[in-house]
């Protein structure tokens, strides 16, 4: 079955050597979330206006924050130009979209990447050295009891250990034929080039990114779960282009997913001896469908950028 972790989300800590003596059921590869029901809404979250003015609402408001603006919020952290919103869209509340909603109530759980049962917090780590090609937070850190206190206000409500319809990137079925990247550079200057730049160098307002870059020095790097052409494919079907999700085909979503994950980005913090074969037969060989490693138009991927 096809690993589905949303994107953004690995852990910044490395397995004990007593976990991976232990045998267990990964937790972490549920089954994919069910469908909707018919005329039925996704889980709905609560809205800002309604937290208290205490400090847990303050909690959840510096969380929000940092959510959304996690480039200037959580700078020291950050070693890239992404948000967490800009794989959790809409405040990590949109549905098909990783949403904290669906993630928060999940945890603790065990993650075949790094072979150990994993608390919410861990799971933070983990984006901030990946997806945000930073460092990882102290577990005890404001940054992650702000961002967790957000995640837990808006899975109030929410079932503990139930997987809810639209709280993963859904699986998307892989072409017949299998990836395409010419006909993947075709659509991504059709539908993704106006707003991700041509070179797939996003666009910034001063400083700041106001749509993330898709490769390149200031994207995710090749730990992040994005960096799976399936993972992508299922974000990009759902979500892209932004406001128009679900009118690419499957196939279309595959080849543009695997196009912008056929480009260099920063090196995988996990790099073994320098070298990307043995890092690739460690991390990425059984890790859904990827190009680490991987020969295209001559050059091996995975050399990283900076």
């Amino acid at each position: 079955m096809k690993h589905l972790i949303p994107f953004a989300l690995c852990l910044a800590n490395a397995a004990t050597a007593h976990a991976a003596t232990i045998a267990m059921e990964d937790q972490s590869q549920l089954s994919a979330a069910p469908a909707k029901a018919e005329h039925s809404e996704w889980f709905q979250p609560p809205h800002e206006k309604d937290l208290p003015n205490d400090g847990f609402g303050q909690l959840v408001r510096e969380g929000r924050a940092i959510f959304v603006d996690t480039r200037n919020q959580a700078s020291e952290y950050v070693g890239n130009g992404m948000n967490c919103t800009n794989c959790h869209l809409d405040q990590g509340r949109k549905a098909n979209s990783a949403p904290l909603w669906g993630a928060y109530t999940m945890y603790p759980a065990y993650r075949k990447k790094n072979d150990k049962v994993n608390s919410f917090a861990e799971r933070i780590q983990g984006c901030f050295q990946f997806s945000m090609n930073g460092t990882a937070p102290a577990v005890d850190s404001h940054i992650i009891n702000a961002i967790t206190a957000y995640s837990y206000w808006l899975a109030t409500g929410a079932p503990v250990g139930k997987t809810l319809p639209g709280r993963l990137y859904p699986v998307v079925q892989e072409p017949a034929g299998g990836y395409d990247l010419a006909r993947g550079e075709q659509v991504y200057q059709q539908q993704c080039a106006v707003c991700h730049g041509d070179n797939g160098e996003g666009q910034k307002v001063g400083k700041d990114y106001v749509l993330p870059p898709l490769w390149g020095k200031d994207s995710y790097n090749w730990g992040a779960g994005m960096h799976r052409i399936n993972t992508a494919a299922g974000f990009i079907l759902h979500n892209m282009p932004l406001g128009k999700g679900g009118t690419l085909s499957d196939a279309d979503a595959w080849h543009v997913a695997a196009y912008m994950n056929s480009h260099e980005r920063p090196q995988d913090p996990r790099l073994i001896d320098g070298s990307i074969e043995k890092t690739r037969d460690k991390y990425h060989a059984d890790d859904g469908v990827n190009l680490y490693g991987k020969v295209i138009n001559g050059v091996m991927l995975g050399q990283g950028v900076d």
